[in-house]
């Protein structure tokens, strides 16, 4: 008889529904977020023949939690049931809309009842690529938080302080800059920016690490900060002053969080059989590849063909087919960070790889826009990644991009 199990996950507990072959209900309970509640819910599944060599299968609506870490250490298939794909399921069941937890549970039992093939069960990563996930995803959201509190601080800073703005203009990193950091932190208000003495700003500039050209760039600046300017009124200002110093705090902690993330994403990700692969391809660097690797495991069963790999990382086209009507795409369901992560490597390829850049200039005079050349590229090179990392080789620029024989040589030969 199969037996199947659903999880209706909550905050501080979960309701459990056990069902057999036929539909029927063979056992229901709410257990807590604890060790005691995980041990009433094993308690019930062993009444309804889990064994360790046959394990029931769960279905819960989440991939994250203690809960979930559990019921992957003891062996068992879990399957993460997306929330909008239960509430269709419930509408299947009964038209009235009504619901419950318990029944939000059953729903999950009988989601793998009679459609467990038709979704996929939580990946065997090991525990250093899910480690590995932990810290890069992390990072990538330190990396956003950093990019927020730079826009707040830049947007609060046009409203009294040009000067600053101008000054770090045509640097790559504007507000990131160490020395636009060190400079505000010791001159708040564009008053006392222009009052800065050389020496000051100059400490302030070696103290934010420059080591060349320190004189010429403190000249720079300081001519910059002690042109006229407008000015808010005093009390304005300084109350402005004080604001800035808060935004300021609030960006160092983003950029001191994303380095000591990104070291430490590092350091983890080159302990992995796969890093050397991952990062002999161009345009992947050790942080990259580390995200890379975070998004698609190392559970070669998990994408049979590099399609699904594909669609999972949003880089393949979606056909929309109705009676006369066809639409080819770009695909909106997909793993965000994979996508934001395959932008930036399809972009940095451009200029490791010849063969990337010609694919790139290929899909441009084929009417591809920007974007769209990108993700063809990105689907391309996803492709050979997969090749090889399941035939365990590095990347070879002459077999990725070999040179298609034109056919008028073809028939000659």
């Amino acid at each position: 008889m199969q037996v199947t199990c659903g999880i209706d996950w909550a905050e501080d507990h979960h309701d459990v529904a056990v069902v057999d072959s036929e539909a029927r209900l063979l056992g229901k309970l709410r257990i807590s977020d604890d060790a005691a509640g995980f041990q009433e819910l094993l308690h019930l599944l062993a009444e309804h023949g889990d064994s360790p060599d046959e394990p029931i299968p769960v279905a819960i609506e989440t991939s994250r939690g203690l809960l979930v870490a559990c019921l992957r250490a003891t062996g068992r298939r879990v399957y993460a049931i997306n929330p909008m794909a239960v509430a269709r399921y419930r509408d299947r069941h009964t038209v009235s809309r009504k619901k419950s937890d318990h029944q939000d549970a059953l729903v999950l039992a009988n989601i793998l009842r009679t459609d467990a093939e038709h979704h996929r069960p939580l990946p065997g990563d090991s525990d250093l690529v899910r480690a590995i996930a932990v810290l890069a995803r992390a990072q990538q959201d330190a990396v956003w938080d950093r990019t927020r509190a730079q826009n707040r601080l830049r947007s609060h800073l046009r409203e009294y302080y040009p000067s600053i703005l101008e000054a770090f203009s045509d640097r790559r990193e504007h507000l990131l800059a160490r020395e636009a950091r060190a400079i505000l932190a010791i001159a708040p208000t564009p008053t006392e920016a222009a009052a800065l003495t050389r020496s000051r700003l100059k400490a302030a500039v070696v103290r934010a690490g420059r080591q060349r050209r320190i004189e010429a760039e403190t000249d720079r600046i300081r001519e910059i900060l002690r042109r006229a300017w407008m000015h808010q009124p005093p009390l304005v200002e300084t109350a402005m002053g004080h604001q800035t110093l808060a935004l300021l705090a609030q960006l160092n902690a983003a950029c001191q969080a994303c380095d000591d993330l990104a070291q430490a994403t590092e350091e983890l990700f080159l302990q992995h059989p796969d890093a050397e692969i991952i990062t002999s391809f161009p345009g992947l660097a050790v942080l990259t590849g580390a995200r890379i690797l975070a998004e698609i495991g190392d559970d070669r069963t998990r994408f049979d063909t590099a399609r699904n790999l594909k669609a999972y990382a949003g880089s393949a086209p979606v056909t929309r087919e109705s009676g006369r009507s066809r639409q080819v795409n770009h695909r909106r369901i997909k793993n965000s960070r994979l996508a934001a992560t395959g932008r930036h490597w399809a972009f940095a390829a451009l200029t490791a790889s010849p063969g990337a850049h010609a694919h790139y200039n290929r899909r441009r005079d084929a009417g591809d826009r920007y974007h769209a050349a990108l993700r063809h590229l990105f689907n391309r090179m996803l492709g050979q990644l997969h090749h090889c990392l399941n035939t365990h080789q590095k990347f070879d620029e002459g077999i990725a991009f070999a040179t298609p024989a034109r056919p008028e040589l073809s028939a000659a030969a």
